[in-house]
């Protein structure tokens, strides 16, 4: 394995799986090391599986969510996983939002010295989380992760900021990663071309195509080979995802793979000294990285 670091940060037991989960396993298995930080422990999501709603589960859903999040790190190629130790935030208006427990309740300064600790002790040169604009889904942990990781980012290499946290360790790139509207517009083909309906609406469609019209991801990572890693682990979290989803599991297998082969990513800082990316000018979040990483 090499000195290079992945460290992704992400809100809830699953949502790991269904954002970057084929890159991921990609630098896992070029031997990269790959650490997951998930924020809360997913405590106020519903179960969405109705073969999983039943007696004994909703009772211990934390416990549920927990052993799910572990099979599908493991299917994805997680060398590590950390729960930054919040309970899920639920959404505004909700009694799980105005828990003191719950993320969106905690001290942002005390959550950033908890990312800042685990990103000094396990020194990734790469952090990945949500982008800025979260006005598609505006769930306040997601909100959170990205103000935390942003945050930490910044600071973790400042030794003057949180010095109980550990060494001082600069990450050279934050990326957020993006859920790819070329995905699903060509994902929406591929069922039209089957003669299937497809499970996106006209409302959908539209913000994709907005989307690819804006045109901001700068980083295409391919994935070939390992685009059904992400299906396989959201399978494993079985409270969270029907497996008779038409939205994820819609497609036969084979064509799946060869929609899109790509995830897609938003450069948000980059310290390597590079001029600016353009969309589309980098296809590896290692660029600019690996001939500068000690052996």
């Amino acid at each position: 394995m090499s000195d290079l670091c992945l460290l992704t940060v992400h809100a809830h037991p699953d949502d790991e799986s269904s954002k970057g989960a084929g890159s991921v396993a990609r630098y896992h298995a070029e031997g990269v090391r790959t650490v997951l930080v998930t924020c809360t422990g997913g405590e106020a999501g519903d179960i969405l599986n109705p073969a999983m709603d039943r007696p004994g589960i909703r009772e211990r859903l934390s416990d549920v969510r927990a052993e799910e999040l572990a099979r599908a790190a493991a299917i994805i190629g997680y060398d590590e996983v950390v729960m930054l130790g919040y309970r899920d935030s639920g959404m505004p208006g909700t009694a799980d939002n105005e828990d003191p427990r719950s993320f969106a309740q905690a001290p942002l300064d005390e959550c950033v010295e908890r990312l800042v600790a685990v990103i000094r002790r396990t020194r990734p040169q790469v952090v990945v989380t949500y982008p800025e604009d979260q006005s598609g889904y505006p769930h306040p942990d997601h909100v959170r992760s990205h103000e935390v990781a942003t945050a930490a980012f910044g600071a973790a290499g400042d030794s003057t900021r949180y010095p109980h946290a550990g060494e001082p360790w600069a990450p050279a790139k934050l990326y957020w990663v993006t859920w790819s509207a070329r995905r699903i517009e060509r994902t929406h083909a591929a069922y039209l071309r089957l003669g299937m309906e497809s499970p996106f609406d006209e409302e959908r469609l539209a913000r994709a195509a907005a989307a690819i019209a804006e045109d901001k991801a700068t980083t295409v990572v391919p994935i070939t080979g390992y685009t059904n890693v992400a299906a396989e682990a959201l399978r494993a979290h079985a409270t969270q995802v029907d497996p008779n989803s038409r939205h994820w599991f819609g497609l036969p297998p084979e064509v799946a793979e060869t929609v899109y082969p790509f995830d897609e990513y938003i450069l948000a800082r980059d310290m390597t000294g590079r001029p600016p990316l353009g969309p589309g000018q980098e296809d590896d979040l290692f660029a600019g990285i690996r001939q500068l990483a000690p052996r």
